[in-house]
């Protein structure tokens, strides 16, 4: 695919401006709201929602509302990716070391709500989840949707309180589980325990970069972690990395909803995930989607949707 010259022109007026060329620095680091953006710029809202609008136009940035919150991020391939790309390594670094130092404070204070958040919640995390929609009802549908094993090796990424590890790890050679908060992984050490499992690794690790080596695992889950995430995309690519032909990636999140409380009383960044969103990202990683499974809530609460992609195995890329 390549942009007509007219369009092209377009796309170059809309970085041709100070303040677009830093946010499209910022934004090829990582989605951003526009609050997140007037913070690191130092500007007003609505000036940086003006130049926000006019790169979105030009196909330069896609926008995407989230209940009450807008944000924005580069392409993750195409025309309007490649220029971007080749604009920012044309800037000098004094201006984009300036706006990183503003986005880690950004970061800072994000790490530091969520590690607070996690901490409080950690012993009772399993009761917060039950408030969403029916365990059971989940689990059951979780572990149709894995397929019965035996598995060599799952590997369950943002493993909280463990209970994906405890519901499959029984049916798996050696299981691995990643988390960031010390707290969490307190708990599932003891959940992992108490379940008689005693294959399973419980890592400190990045769900960004778990340095797991490629194709390394025939099962991956994704519980209930990509709406706390600033790049869930990136997250969705890195447990997609992870698969080995034949094997299958496990995605347990919400579908879309207008629980705005969420954000601040539970620290949800994203209010949930469509379909063909997902559907995207894990194409766009190499595996092939399958169809997804919705669970409606019991009562008054959230859709929980289970969203699965496979690897083909050799075999099956021979055939094709």
């Amino acid at each position: 695919m390549s942009f007509s010259p007219a369009a092209t022109v377009d796309l170059l007026r809309a970085a041709g401006e100070p303040t677009r060329l830093r946010i499209l620095s910022l934004l090829a680091l990582e989605e951003l709201s526009v609050m997140e953006l007037a913070r690191i710029l130092d500007q007003s809202q609505p000036r940086v929602s003006r130049h926000l609008k006019l790169m979105a136009e030009a196909g330069l940035i896609e926008r995407f509302p989230d209940g009450a919150w807008v944000f924005y991020r580069l392409p993750v391939s195409g025309p309007a990716r490649h220029l971007a790309d080749a604009v920012l390594d044309l800037l000098e670094d004094a201006t984009a070391y300036r706006d990183g130092a503003r986005l880690e404070g950004v970061r800072a204070e994000r790490h530091a709500q969520a590690a607070d958040y996690f901490g409080r919640v950690a012993p009772q995390w399993d009761q917060i989840r039950s408030l969403y929609v029916s365990e059971s009802a989940v689990e059951a549908a979780i572990e149709r949707a894995a397929g019965p094993g035996p598995f060599r090796r799952v590997v369950d990424l943002g493993t909280g309180s463990g209970r994906m590890l405890s519901l499959l790890g029984g049916r798996a050679a050696t299981s691995l589980g990643l988390d960031l908060s010390h707290q969490m992984l307190n708990v599932a050490r003891r959940n992992v325990s108490e379940a008689g499992l005693n294959k399973v690794e419980l890592r400190h690790g990045d769900i960004f970069a778990t340095r797991l080596p490629d194709e390394s695992a025939d099962l991956v889950v994704v519980h209930q972690v990509l709406h706390y995430l600033t790049d869930p995309v990136t997250a969705v690519t890195e447990a997609a990395r992870l698969v080995e032909p034949g094997g299958r990636l496990l995605i347990i999140d919400f579908a879309p909803h207008d629980h705005e409380p969420l954000r601040t009383e539970h620290q949800h960044r994203r209010l949930g995930f469509s379909d063909a969103e997902i559907a995207r990202w894990v194409s766009e990683a190499g595996l092939v989607p399958t169809a997804p499974i919705a669970l409606p809530p019991d009562h008054d609460g959230l859709t929980v949707t289970i969203w699965s992609a496979d690897r083909p195995s050799q075999s099956d890329r021979k055939s094709a």
